[in-house]
């Protein structure tokens, strides 16, 4: 499933045709269309509502304020990664080192696809990073990482915290995408293969000879 297709259901639509909850859902896409394109920091509520078609009063009535609706986008960016990270395992088996790299890729795909929400995600946002939906949604993205790597442990006799080589492998793919998505590595590594970095990474950071 593309990451931004649980984002993007919602169809903005003129304000005539509206119904309960549609002009919150309406809301929160338009923001993900304006984060996509533009960048969380270029975001206003008044050019979301322009794009919604909508009163700038509108957003008052489900949100408080421009974060909360980032908060909404930022929560199904991490529901979409999860996601994703899920349909790696899926194809690959439960714990298994194949589906761990595969998850992996899917992480820095997402990071490429999805840059303005990446950014969101993973910025310095501190009143985003402090909201319980987001904390929720991100920690429950992570948990699903803990798990495959403690089956993957258990499986192949690894000795070691699984929340610590969890965050290890998250600490290298988090990187290997920034370092993409920023243009780094065009300075130092000319064309990198980074699905291929990962693939060869993954196994030694698992514990693996």
């Amino acid at each position: 499933m593309p990451p931004s297709d649980n984002l993007q259901a919602a169809r903005v639509q003129p304000k005539a045709k509206y119904h309960h909850g549609d002009l919150r859902e309406a809301l929160i896409a338009a923001v993900h269309k304006l984060v996509v394109e533009q960048g969380a920091d270029a975001v206003t509520l008044a050019d979301a509502c322009r794009l919604a078609g909508v009163s700038t009063a509108a957003p008052y009535r489900h949100f408080r304020d421009r974060d909360e609706v980032l908060a909404e986008v930022t929560a199904r960016g991490y529901e979409s990664l999860r996601d994703m990270a899920a349909e790696a395992i899926s194809k690959h088996g439960e714990g298994s080192i194949e589906g761990i790299t595969a998850m992996g890729q899917s992480y820095v795909a997402f990071a490429v696809e999805q840059q303005g929400l990446f950014r969101l995600m993973f910025g310095q946002n501190s009143a985003l990073a402090e909201m319980p939906l987001v904390n929720e949604t991100g920690n429950r993205c992570f948990d699903f990482v803990i798990e495959q790597v403690a089956k993957f442990c258990a499986v192949n006799c690894v000795e070691g915290d699984a929340n610590e080589i969890a965050i290890k492998l998250w600490t290298f793919v988090h990187g290997a995408a920034s370092l993409l998505i920023d243009e780094k590595y065009d300075r130092v590594a000319g064309a990198i293969d980074v699905d291929e970095l990962i693939r060869s990474s993954t196994g030694p950071l698992l514990g693996q000879k």
